[in-house]
C-alpha cells in the first residue's frame, strides 16, 4: 500500500486553481458593474446591497431568475462564449422590468463540467455587461465544476436579479381596461426562446452548419442565431418615471398567445395588428424552412417585438412622443377590447 496512488480533487477532474484563475481574471468586469449601495468586495461568502431607503416611501423587492435555454447549444457549436451572458441577464431585468422595477442587482451560476479559465471569465464579462448596461451591480456568483456530470466542454447559466419599485408605482396589469392601447418595441432578433424549434429546423430539417453563409441575414447562420437578447431597462426606466403605464409584456416563451394574456383582466381581450410591424427575416425563414404554421410561430417566438406597453388611450401618444424623442423605434399594435383574456392577432398573416 506504500506506494499506492494519492488521490487529489484534480484527479477527480475539479481544478481548483483554475476556478481561482477564472475569478482574477473576471474580477475587473465584475467591479465594472457596482453601484454606489454595493459593500465589500468580491469573493465574500455573500454579496452586501445597501438598499437606499431614502429614494422610496414604500419599497417593494421584485426578484426575477431564469435562463439561457437551448441557445448555449449554439454556443458550445460556435465556441462563442462572450454574448450569452446578456441572454441570461436580460431575460431576468426585462422580466422584472415589466412590473416597473429597476434592477439593482445580479448573481450568476455557471456550472461547467470542466473549468476553463478564460471560457469563464467571457462567460461573465458578458453577464458583466449587460449588468453594467442595465444599471445593476453583479455581486455574486458561483462557478460550480461537476466532472462527468455535463458533457465534455458544455456548461449551464442562470441568472437571478433583484429589483425595487415603490409599491404606489408598481405594475400588476390590475388598471389594464379596455380603451387602452399596445405598443410595442422591437426585439433584436430570436432573443432566448423556442431554440429548441429552431434547432430541429436548422440542423435536422435544413441540414446547416452554424458556419452557413445565408444571403437574406447578410451573415452567417450562426452569427444571426447568437444575437444576444435585447435589454429594455435604458428605454423603459425613465418612461416609467414620466407616465402611469398600465401594463407591460416581456414577450418570452409563449410568444404573444401565452404572454400577453397575464396582463389583461377577466374581461378584456389585447387585439393586436400583425401587420403594424415588419416581421424580422430570420422569423421568415425560420417559417418557411421548418415549414411552421404562423400560429405556431407567434406561440414560440417574439416574431420582432420583445416588449409591449400598454398605455391609457389619453396618455398614449405622450409616450409615444417621449420614445421618439428618445431615439426608439415604437409599433402601435393595437388596442385592449371587451372580452376573455385573450390575445387576438389580425391583419398581416392573418387577415382581417
Amino acid at each position: 500500500m506504500a506506494d499506492e496512488k494519492i488521490l487529489t480533487y484534480a484527479d477527480a477532474g475539479v481544478d481548483i486553481d483554475a476556478g481561482n484563475k477564472a475569478v482574477e481574471l473576471m474580477k475587473d468586469s465584475v467591479k465594472s458593474t457596482y453601484r454606489p449601495e454595493v459593500i465589500g468586495d468580491l469573493g465574500g461568502f455573500g454579496g452586501l446591497f445597501a438598499l437606499d431607503l431614502a429614494k422610496i416611501k414604500d419599497p417593494v423587492l421584485v426578484s426575477g431568475t431564469d435562463g439561457v435555454g437551448t441557445k448555449l447549444k449554439l454556443a458550445f457549436m460556435m465556441d462563442k462564449h462572450d454574448t450569452i451572458g446578456q441572454d441570461a441577464v436580460a431575460m431576468c431585468v426585462n422580466d422584472i422590468l415589466v412590473q416597473g422595477a429597476e434592477p439593482l442587482f445580479f448573481l450568476d451560476y455557471i456550472a461547467v463540467d470542466k473549468v476553463d479559465s478564460q471560457k469563464v471569465a467571457d462567460i461573465v464579462a458578458g453577464v458583466a455587461r449587460a449588468c453594467k448596461e442595465s444599471g445593476c451591480a453583479l455581486i455574486g456568483g458561483e462557478t460550480a465544476e461537476m466532472h462527468g456530470f455535463y458533457a465534455k466542454d458544455e456548461y449551464d447559466i442562470a441568472g437571478f436579479c433583484v429589483g425595487v419599485v415603490d409599491r404606489s408605482k408598481l405594475i400588476t396589469g390590475a388598471k389594464v381596461q379596455a380603451g387602452d392601447e399596445l405598443i410595442g418595441l422591437p426585439s433584436s432578433g430570436v432573443h432566448s426562446n423556442g431554440f429548441s424549434l429552431v434547432r430541429k429546423i436548422v440542423f435536422d430539417k435544413m441540414g446547416y452548419n452554424l458556419k452557413s453563409y445565408i444571403a437574406e441575414f447578410g451573415k452567417s447562420l450562426g452569427e444571426e442565431l447568437l444575437t444576444p437578447t435585447r435589454l429594455y431597462p435604458k428605454t423603459i426606466l425613465p418612461m416609467l418615471k414620466r407616465f402611469n403605464i398600465h401594463g407591460m409584456v416581456h414577450i418570452t416563451g409563449g410568444g404573444f398567445y401565452d404572454n400577453v394574456p397575464r396582463v389583461l383582466p377577466p374581461d378584456c381581450d389585447a387585439v393586436i395588428d400583425a401587420g403594424a410591424w415588419e416581421i424580422p427575416v430570420v422569423f421568415k425563414k425560420l417559417k418557411e424552412w421548418g415549414n411552421v404554421r404562423w400560429e405556431e410561430m407567434y406561440r414560440t417566438f417574439n416574431m420582432g417585438i420583445g416588449m409591449i406597453i400598454v398605455a391609457d388611450a389619453d396618455e398614449a401618444p405622450y409616450v409615444r412622443k417621449y420614445l421618439q424623442s428618445a431615439g426608439e423605434v415604437y409599433y402601435d399594435l393595437g388596442k385592449v377590447v371587451p372580452g376573455n383574456k385573450m390575445a387576438v392577432l389580425k391583419g398581416g398573416v392573418f387577415g382581417d
